[in-house]
């Protein structure tokens, strides 16, 4: 019997006319509090910094970016997959593209919350506490305040080894 080797999903670059889609995506897990709720304007302006994974069809299934703290700290954010495919390993490899995408940019390490702890630590993650990053307490204050008392949601820190620049 022939040995069937899993398909890796692409993460690629998004380009104008996905941004409709990432805001459904993105949109879809809002009120769950999964997400913070994103405007096409936004996700215009920050293009650069998402990377989706298209499916079948070629529609986006899959989406994750990056928000710039400052040059030492950036976050992943928007880390999204739609239920329908979920369990492919979609969400491990958008996250391996965000960290790739980071190192390429010369940021130092790169934050992450989320409610769900094993993707994070199986790539490279290290559970760590808000009080470390003042900066996402305050992104927080400015954003939402129910985000601060999300009990629920994990903080992860990954150091980079990343070369000077940006990208």
């Amino acid at each position: 019997m022939p040995t069937v080797t899993p398909v890796r999903p692409v993460v690629v670059r998004p380009v104008d006319d996905d941004v409709a889609a990432i805001v459904a995506l993105n949109n879809r897990f809002a009120p769950e509090g999964l997400t913070l709720p994103r405007t096409p304007a936004f996700v215009q302006a920050h293009l650069d910094d998402f990377r989706i994974v298209r499916g079948a069809r070629g529609d986006v299934v899959g989406q994750v970016a990056l928000d710039e703290y400052s040059p030492s700290l950036v976050e992943l954010v928007s880390l999204a997959v739609a239920p329908e495919a979920q369990g492919k390993g979609l969400g491990v490899a958008l996250i391996e593209a965000a960290v790739a995408l980071a190192a390429k940019r010369g940021y130092p390490r790169i934050i992450a919350v989320s409610l769900a702890a094993t993707p994070f630590l199986r790539a490279g993650f290290v559970q760590s506490n808000l009080d470390d990053f003042p900066e996402k307490t305050w992104r927080y204050k400015a954003v939402s305040r129910s985000e601060l008392s999300i009990g629920r949601k994990h903080l992860f820190v990954r150091p980079l080894d990343a070369p000077a620049g940006r990208a």
